[in-house]
C-alpha cells in the first residue's frame, strides 16, 4: 500500500509524517486491498480560524473502486483521524456487503444437458439405481 500527502499549508506539511504513520496503523488489517491511499490536507478559511480543518482521504481499491472520506475538524489531527475513521467504515462495510459469488454443480448442469436416458446415466449413477428399483 502507497500513502500519498497532498497539502500546500505550510502547518499541515508538518503534519505529513504524523498523517502517513496514522493511515499505515489504521490500513494496516486492510492494507492487501489496498493499492493507494491519498491524504490531503488544506484550511477552509484560512488564518481566521474556527473549525475549518478539513482532510480527505482516498483510497484506491483497483483501478474502478475508490473510496473517499471527508472530514472537517478544530485541528489537523482531530480531521485526520476522522477521516481515516469514516473510510476505514465505509471500506469494512463495502466489503461485507459483497454477495459471493453461486457456483453452478458441474453434474446439475450436465443433467440438464443429458436428455437420452443412457446419457443420464453417465452423467448421474443414481439414475441406474432408481432405474433397477422401479423395474423390480
Amino acid at each position: 500500500m502507497k500513502v500519498l500527502f497532498k497539502s500546500r499549508e505550510p502547518e499541515a506539511i508538518a503534519m505529513h509524517d504524523l498523517a502517513k504513520a496514522r493511515s499505515e496503523f489504521v490500513f494496516r488489517r486492510l492494507a492487501w486491498l489496498i493499492s493507494k491511499a491519498t491524504v490531503s490536507l488544506s484550511d477552509i478559511n484560512g488564518p481566521r480560524g474556527g473549525v475549518d480543518k478539513r482532510c480527505q482521504v482516498e483510497v484506491q481499491l483497483n483501478r474502478d473502486n475508490k473510496v473517499v472520506a471527508t472530514s472537517i475538524a478544530r485541528d489537523w489531527r482531530g480531521a485526520i483521524d476522522l477521516a481515516l475513521a469514516r473510510a476505514v467504515r465505509s471500506l469494512v462495510r463495502r466489503r461485507q456487503n459483497v454477495k459471493p459469488t453461486r457456483r453452478v454443480r458441474a453434474r446439475g448442469f450436465a443433467w440438464n444437458l443429458a436428455e437420452e436416458p443412457a446419457l443420464q446415466e453417465v452423467v448421474d449413477p443414481r439414475v441406474r439405481v432408481m432405474r433397477k428399483m422401479a423395474g423390480a
